[in-house]
This record gives C-alpha cells, structure tokens and sequence, in this order.
C-alpha cells in the first residue's frame, strides 16, 4: 500500500525516534504529538496526511515541505481559536461543495473508491467525516483570517503617496505594456457544420454496431488527442468531471452500448461505457468537431473586408459597424470593445491575449484596422472558430508605476501589503499569546515567523 511507504519514508527523513508508549496509526505505524497550539494537538499523522494529499496531486514533497505543513497547520489553530472565540459559523454549504469537490478529484487521481480508500489508509466513510471536519474548520479560519485582514483602516492617498516616497524607486511595481481593442466578429455556417459531423458519427456508430471495434475507430477518428491513442477510454471518473451532458448520457447507459449522439460545449460525442462504480464511471467516446471549409472562410473574410474597406473610407464607423454586423453578442452592443472575461477590464496585458489576436495586432499603430484573421472565442473549453478584423484603440507602453497613472493598481497593492502585514502581526502576537510547544524533530526547520522556534522543545 502506497500510505505504508510514504509514511516510513516520512519518519525516515524527519529522522523520528518514537517512544514506545506513543500511539499508533491503524496500520500500525507509530504516531505522537508534533507540536501543541493552545489546546489543539497536531499529530504527526496530520502532518502525514498533508503530505500524502501533496504527493496524490502530483506535487513534490521532502523535509522543508513537513516544515511548511506543520508550520501552515499551527497558523491555521490560532486563526481558529479566535474564530470560536468569535463565535463565527461554519459556511455549511461551502463545506459540503468543496468536500465533494476533493472526493471526486482524489477518486478520480486515484482511480476509484477503493483505491483512494487504500491510499488514505481508511475507508471513504471515515475519510469524509475527517475531511468534513477539516474543511469546517478551514471555513473558521478563512473568515477570522479574512476579518483581521479587512480590519486595517481605509487606505488613502496619503498612504499610496507615502508608499511612493519610502521605497526605493526601482521597488516600485512596474506596469506591463497594455493594450486596448476592438473587434468585429463573424462566424462561419454552424448548422451546417454540426450537421455534416453529426453524420459522419452516426456513420460510424452503424459501424461500431456491425461490429468494428470502437477502440479502433476512436484511435483513427476521435479528435481527443488525450484519449484518441489509448482507444478512446477515458478512465474510471467521477461523472462530475466531465460536461452535465456527457455524464448524463454516460450513466444512463448499460456497460457495452452505444450513446446516440451527445453534444457538449467540446463538440459531439457517442459514447460506449465500460464500467460503472457509484458515481463513478469508465467510457470510451469518439469526439468530433465542426469543421469549415476554405469557402466558408473566404466568404467571411470578403464580408470583413468590405467592413474594413468602409471603414477605411469613413463611410462608416468602426463602432456603428461593430452594432450593426458583429456576430458578438459580448461586444458587439459595446461597439466591438473587447474586455478581458475574468476581470472585466478594458486593457490586456500580452498573455492575455488570444495569439491568434496578438499577430494580427502587434504591428498596428493607434487606430489602425487588422486585416481579417481566424480566432477563437471564449466559449466552451477551447473556444469555438470565429474570423474577425481588429482595431487597435490605445497602447499603455510598459512603465514605473506612477500616482498620476496607476493609483488603482498602486492603491491595491498598498492594501494588500497592509492586510499582510494585519495578519503577520496577527500571528506574531498570538504566538505569544498562546501555549505553544513543538517537538525538537522539527527543530532544524526554519520558519517563516522566528517566533515558533522560540517554543521548541528541547531533546
């Protein structure tokens, strides 16, 4: 069992010499306290248990990271104990979805429920009324956390002035090159395209149901590259993982049938399940995409040439013709301004913007118009085809950030650097608050506050 190792190895590294009257893991390994906070104990198979989460996301592990967790963990008591002097409540419904969250995405990483139940060492059951507790408390700790940080008074700006004259002027933050655009989109014969794949799955679903194998389909025609060489199959999931269309279609049917046609915001799908666990399921699928043709594309880019060409001529307006042919709900009501979906801001740094929007754009002066291009949108996962033209409203060149130009960005990082510093004297003053002693195994841990060395008990 893959717990057994990693937590021998784990007591190897931290070089633990256990007294026989510790307490012991089920499984048999030697347990005991790692450090006391208030009157919270953490154990070192919370520490352990951090770790082994930590390793089954991929991430690399060693001494420091038992360092980290263990100092994490004893910020994360006294954050805690405020909270329940505090009185705070637990965010149940936060909880409950983040608990269910980290349940489908360790079954999914570990491949089924037993297999997680093998890797954590207990069953599931017992694992979710761990973790349950865990993340109640992290909800505690969130809000207190959140409380002290929001507790600093109103920045000013007096405060983002003097933050300017104190620091040293190649400390202050420098603002990346910022570019402002818009766009006139229009988008190719979608009907036509789904239809002409959609036949092209039924045709191979006929075949599968003569009796070709699907695998052998799937690795000639999917267009998953992810799955397409292994024959489609996907691996054993939570349904959670995938589109609500695809996990529907997939549960609802028996293990070897077919799915009619399913489609998601990825393309369409047929869908051949192979096994079923719970919520839990295996499936092979062959995903197709709607393609377009070089008509399609010189149809759209002769329409968009005729836009640029009018514009051009002042004929018409750039905006004006945004509102009246763009095939942007987003932005065509905006007249054709593009804003960046995560933030909402106008500007886009350059790792913001679409490569494909970029090259057309980057030899642009002000005003200019692009000639027409192929991009995507910001629908579905990758973005579905789009052909556009481009102008270029406004370039923020890269600069020193100044209190004339950039007080928003400047007044952010102000309150930011002012709620971290809350929160460090925070924990530095309930340190010395609170009865604290840590095991001398950790004594060669160099924590970010010096203060938790201070409570190290000796060998």
């Amino acid at each position: 069992m893959r717990i057994l190792r990693s937590t021998i190895l784990a007591c190897a590294v931290l070089s633990v010499c256990l007294p026989a009257t510790a307490q012991r893991y089920s499984n048999g390994l030697i347990d005991k306290a790692a450090a006391v906070v208030g009157n919270e104990v953490i154990m070192i198979s919370d520490i352990e248990g951090e770790v082994n989460m930590m390793r089954a996301q991929g991430l690399a592990t060693d001494r420091n990271s038992r360092c980290e967790v263990l100092e994490n963990i004893m910020q994360a008591k006294l954050f805690l104990m405020q909270a329940r002097l505090d009185s705070l409540n637990v965010n149940r419904d936060m909880v409950e979805a983040e608990l269910t969250n980290r349940m489908d995405f360790f079954k999914t990483r570990l491949g089924g429920e037993q297999e997680a139940a093998d890797y954590f060492g207990m069953p599931l059951y017992k694992l979710r009324q761990q973790w349950r507790t865990q993340l109640e408390d992290n909800s505690l700790m969130q809000q207190e956390q959140q409380q002290v940080a929001t507790q600093i008074p109103e920045v000013t700006p007096y405060d983002v002035q003097q933050y300017i004259d104190t620091v040293d002027a190649d400390q202050l933050p420098t603002i990346p090159v910022k570019y402002k655009m818009s766009q006139i989109c229009v988008y190719p014969d979608r009907e036509a395209a789904a239809t002409a794949v959609k036949e092209r799955l039924l045709s191979l679903r006929e075949r599968i149901i003569n009796g070709e194998k699907f695998a052998t389909l799937a690795r000639l025609y999917s267009e998953d590259p992810g799955t397409a060489r292994r024959g489609g199959e996907l691996g054993m999931a939570s349904r959670s993982t995938y589109w609500p269309q695809f996990s529907d279609a997939a549960m609802s049917l028996k293990p070897g049938t077919i799915s009619q046609i399913v489609e998601t915001p990825d393309g369409y799908h047929i869908i051949e399940v192979i096994d079923k666990k719970g919520d839990m399921f295996n499936a092979r699928h062959i995903l197709l995409k709607p393609s377009y043709t070089a008509d399609d594309r010189e149809k759209a880019f002769a329409r968009l040439d005729s836009l640029a060409a009018l514009i051009d001529t002042t004929e018409l307006t750039f905006d004006l013709a945004a509102r009246l042919y763009s095939e942007d709900p987003a932005t065509r009501t905006n007249g054709g301004q593009m804003s960046d979906p995560n933030t909402g801001s106008a500007y886009f740094e350059i790792d913001q913007i679409k490569p494909q929007d970029y090259i057309a754009v980057q030899d642009l002066e002000v005003g200019q118009v692009s000639t027409p291009i192929e991009s995507l949108d910001n629908e579905g996962r990758d973005g579905n085809l789009v052909y556009k033209i481009i102008r270029l409203d406004k370039i923020i060149p890269a600069h020193t950030a100044t209190l004339e130009n950039d007080y928003t960005e400047l007044l952010e990082g102000v309150r930011n650097q002012k709620q971290m510093e809350a929160i460090s004297d925070f924990i530095s003053k309930k340190i010395d608050q609170t009865h604290i002693t840590i095991d001398p195994i950790f004594k060669d841990c160099e924590f970010s506050n010096a203060k938790w060395s201070e409570h190290l008990k000796e060998d």
